[in-house]
């Protein structure tokens, strides 16, 4: 189990007794004013950046309790740097594969880890859904954990003899510095589609952090892209190292998707590896990447074949449920303009009646709300438009901010509901058997933040019931 007490440690309840408490300017709130408290539960050594003034009073505290004040110019490489050292550099004696990229990752991520885990390879994963060291799960917070956790969970890793960490790599992960010190032995980078607008000036800019993950690779690392991608097929030009997968005729390594309905097929060098779990174009190039990076750790495509036989269902990625009705619900967690695009194109097929539920996250992005609206308008027979995470944000300006994306000719197919669970209910009482309902932008989700309150909401129980 993670210790509950982080030799270094950015956050006050993982301080305790000999503690390093790192003050970071957040973007909401400034560690500095939580020095005191982290004084009180033993911190011996506090850190802060040069440009701080700290007030009279913290200084005053920092004095009484015979504390050291350390100034750095990087408070957040400076917690990534310490809490390496602290836990012993564990990272070093791993195998850390690094997927990124806007789409693809949780799923990658899973279905690596569950390859090389039956495979007989002792794995450990991280992601936004769910951690696991050997198959035992942990809660998750962030895609990418903040650097005291991350090198905790390293260590735990090398304490039950894991060899292969399998981990997702957000953007905001590279900006704030969480996996300085971290080397990968593999990378997987997916796609690049609009995402983050609230953190990152233009696609430009998204694109530049998300390659910083190459700063993070020895001569040795197998690096892959994925060609289909215009964004991932540029970057062999900058970074020499990386090898191109996709199924177009611009990959170093090209494949063959063969059409089997419900499951992926793909060739590869006329080796056949079937999946019969995913459905998808998007995540036959999900299947395409993780299997890449299988063969590069020994793997035989007997190997592989089997352990994709046995790969089942990723909490809140196309999570489906048969509901009393006769309707089939689907759960995921797509939450951008693309993703919209290649879920709801892949559904579409499979029902005569779709109907699509969704909202957007307050204070995020707002320019991707209406792309959303005009992207669901296009394959759904109608609209349910409710609340996800508004935050501090009205739900039904956020409803407003997706409707003005939505042409006309397709406003009657809208309802708006800001209430997430009445609106799951009447999406309920439209459906009829053959209906498919689908769920976006929650996935595996258990909160709603509302005014700044998180509130416990769970789309699985809700749907269970029906």
């Amino acid at each position: 189990m993670m210790p509950i007490i982080f030799p270094v440690t950015a956050h006050t309840q993982h301080v305790g007794p000999g503690s390093i408490f790192v003050a970071i300017a957040g973007f909401s709130q400034d560690g500095a004013t939580y020095i005191p408290e982290a004084l009180h539960k033993g911190a011996k050594t506090i850190v802060i950046q040069k440009d701080v003034q700290l007030s009279t009073d913290t200084l005053n505290a920092i004095q009484y309790h015979n504390a050291i004040l350390v100034c750095v110019t990087n408070t957040r490489y400076a917690l990534a740097e310490l809490s390496a050292q602290a836990a012993g550099y564990p990272a070093n004696q791993l195998k850390i594969i690094g997927i990124t990229g806007t789409k693809g990752k949780t799923t990658s991520a899973y279905l690596l880890t569950h390859i090389l885990q039956e495979s007989g390879i002792k794995t450990a994963r991280i992601t936004g859904v769910k951690n696991s060291i050997n198959g035992h799960e942990m809660p998750a917070s962030l895609t990418t954990p903040q650097p005291d956790y991350l090198h905790q969970f390293f260590k735990l890793c090398v304490e039950q003899e894991v060899t292969h960490v399998v981990m997702e790599v957000a953007a905001q992960a590279l900006s704030l510095d969480r996996v300085a010190t971290v080397i990968f032995d593999g990378i997987i980078f997916t796609n690049i589609a609009r995402e983050h607008f609230e953190m990152y000036a233009t696609m430009d800019d998204y694109f530049a952090t998300k390659m910083r993950i190459f700063n993070h690779i020895t001569p040795t690392s197998y690096c892959l892209a994925n060609a289909d991608d215009s964004y991932g097929a540029t970057i062999p030009n900058t970074i020499s190292q990386v090898c191109t997968y996709g199924f177009g005729n611009n990959a170093n390594i090209m494949a063959v998707e063969h059409r089997v309905g419900k499951g992926i097929s793909i060739e590869i060098n006329n080796e056949t590896y079937y999946c019969p779990s995913l459905i998808g174009h998007f995540n036959a190039q999900n299947v395409l990447g993780v299997v890449l990076m299988a063969r590069r750790y020994g793997l035989t495509t007997q190997q592989i074949n089997a352990t994709l036989a046995t790969f089942g269902s990723i909490p809140g990625r196309m999570e489906r449920y048969t509901l009393s009705n006769g309707a089939t619900c689907i759960i995921d967690y797509a939450h951008n303009p693309s993703s919209y695009e290649a879920f709801l194109s892949t559904l579409r097929p499979f029902t005569n009646h779709l109907i699509v539920l969704f909202g957007a996250s307050g204070t995020r992005d707002k320019g991707k709300r209406p792309l959303m609206g005009t992207v669901a308008a296009q394959y759904a027979d109608c609209i349910i438009l409710t609340a996800d995470n508004p935050g501090p944000e009205d739900p039904l300006l956020i409803i407003e901010d997706i409707a003005k994306g939505i042409d006309a000719i397709h406003q009657h197919k809208i309802i708006k509901e800001p209430d997430r669970k009445q609106a799951i209910h009447m999406a309920y009482k439209h459906a009829q058997a053959g209906s498919m309902i689908v769920l976006l932008g929650k996935g595996p989700d258990e909160y709603q933040v509302i005014k700044g309150v998180r509130h416990y909401f769970s789309e699985r129980e809700i749907i269970q019931k029906l």
